[in-house]
């Protein structure tokens, strides 16, 4: 969320930003809100000085017994106490007319982002390794095939069933391919946790709408939640309790930065997907992710983004998936995101890269929609943190990149080797018997 007064004093930089997302100029339009807000708040103001002037007055003649004009100044403040509550829903309805519009704007990009209208102008930052195809670990699957059609001929995978529970981008998983998903989560949260040094969350999956808004999902992205009951929604990612754990805080430059991962149930509605993805599991209702959020000061928010990135790549190393880093151009990235990093790896089975991480910096954006700030050593502030959050990954997609690039011409999956102790020495997933 912007601040206001930082657009009045950079209104064009302002405008170029919302262009380079395919926006409309709103400078001028948001410049003038906030002059009925300020033109409110001076008659509000001006009013209760001329009582506070008017009480004075009134002693000053109560002091020298002239009760008739004590009477009729006491008659113009009680005039003005009734104007009062009128003035003050005047000023009231001019912020909330700017900060519904402020709401709306997403974040500005970074100079660096590439232009672009969607996912076509995305940009390759780097790729890891090669295709499993060219290295021989497919060999004798001529054919290799999707992670759904591996799942169901093993018997351990059922849309059927979780249609007859729940309705459509659901699934069942069973036996060997439920383990899978399970060791993935937990190997990720491990190495998250012990290799690179975030603090380990079991936060809440209800969160109330000020912790929505704070990581800027509301009032936006309504459509795309699910709503429990009528005081909470369903995490969409742990992003959003995680992030909040800041929010209405003043914290001291020491504690920075702050790192948390968490693996949790995430929940979407994929209001904007119909038609998209409808085989398989890419796009799912409910799905596992292992998330991770940086809360930083400033100067240090694009050295946590680097790092961030590298810590999701190194458990795509560890799994030894190949795939590439993209640099999502202004019309494909996040709506809070000033910078987006997503890694694809390559799925065998769709002859495609899919997404399976994104890595974004935020800046202060979200931290002015959630009041979270910082003192600096010396004690000047307080000043807004800035966040990063980004997938460690997403467990269910990791998962089908595991079954299409582990896949064997009998079916069967091979476990990747760091999986193994988590699986209690299985290394593969066979039919049963």
């Amino acid at each position: 969320m912007y601040d206001i007064r930082w657009i009045r004093e950079n209104a064009a930089a302002f405008d170029k930003g919302l262009e380079r997302r395919g926006l409309a100029p709103l400078s001028s339009s948001l410049l003038a809100l906030d002059d009925v807000r300020r033109s409110s708040i001076a008659k509000a103001q001006a009013t209760q000085e001329r009582r506070n002037a008017l009480s004075k007055e009134i002693g000053k003649a109560m002091g020298a017994k002239d009760v008739a004009l004590a009477d009729t100044l006491k008659a113009e403040v009680a005039a003005l106490k009734e104007q009062q509550p009128a003035l003050e829903a005047e000023e009231k309805a001019a912020k909330d007319a700017l900060d519904e519009k402020l709401a709306a704007i997403p974040n500005a990009p970074f100079d660096d982002v590439p232009d672009g209208a969607d996912e076509h102008g995305n940009v390759v930052l780097h790729v890891h390794g090669v295709k499993p195809e060219e290295r021989g670990l497919l060999a004798g699957v001529n054919d290799p095939k999707q992670h759904f059609e591996l799942g169901e001929a093993l018997g351990q995978m059922d849309f059927e069933k979780a249609a007859k529970l729940s309705g459509s981008r659901f699934v069942v998983l069973q036996s060997g391919i439920a383990r899978l998903s399970r060791a993935i989560g937990q190997f990720m949260l491990d190495t998250h946790t012990e290799d690179h040094g975030y603090t380990e969350v079991n936060p809440p999956l209800l969160v109330r709408d000020d912790a929505m808004f704070g990581t800027a999902q509301l009032p936006k992205f309504r459509e795309d939640q699910f709503r429990a009951g009528e005081e909470h929604w369903l995490i969409p990612t742990a992003e959003v309790p995680l992030t909040n754990l800041a929010r209405e805080s003043i914290l001291s430059e020491e504690e920075l930065p702050l790192r948390f991962t968490a693996l949790t149930p995430c929940f979407r509605s994929e209001a904007g997907s119909a038609g998209r993805d409808t085989r398989g599991m890419l796009r799912q209702h409910q799905f596992e992710k292992v998330e991770l959020v940086s809360i930083t000061a400033p100067e240090k928010s694009r050295e946590e983004h680097e790092r961030m990135l590298a810590c999701a790549e190194a458990v795509l190393k560890k799994l030894d998936l190949h795939y590439r880093v993209m640099t999502l151009c202004t019309g494909d990235m996040g709506f809070a995101s000033q910078k987006t990093w997503d890694i694809e790896a390559w799925l065998p089975g769709q002859k495609t890269y899919r997404e399976i991480s994104s890595c974004s910096v935020c800046g202060d954006f979200q931290a002015r929609r959630m009041n979270a700030r910082y003192k600096t050593k010396d004690g000047k502030g307080p000043f807004f943190v800035h966040t990063l959050n980004g997938s460690g990954t997403a467990v269910g997609r990791a998962l089908i990149a595991v079954m299409e690039n582990y896949q064997n011409a009998d079916g069967s999956i091979t476990v990747p080797d760091v999986l193994v102790p988590y699986m209690r020495g299985v290394t593969r997933i066979e039919k049963a018997a």
